[in-house]
């Protein structure tokens, strides 16, 4: 992902407005989290990505078929019936 910088001006309460080009950019919208840290005298925000958006867009570490998924959810689902 290429590099993108903007300047903004801290906001009553010390708020802060991400510019709507970053944040689509990074798919960032209204009621999304954000990871802030502080590495040095900088810092570093974050998206906080929910499961959803992990299954739709996030890297693959393993594949599962579905009869996986079914068997699992039957072996599962017979522990409470």
């Amino acid at each position: 992902m290429g590099s993108v910088s903007t300047e903004v001006r801290i906001g009553k309460r010390r708020t802060l407005v991400i510019p709507k080009n970053i944040a689509e950019k990074l798919g960032i919208k209204e009621g999304d989290k954000i990871k802030i840290t502080v590495v040095g005298d900088k810092l570093v925000l974050q998206p906080i990505r929910d499961a959803v958006w992990l299954s739709l867009y996030g890297k693959k570490i393993a594949k599962v078929t579905l009869e996986d998924l079914e068997a699992t959810s039957i072996e599962e689902q017979d522990k409470y019936v």
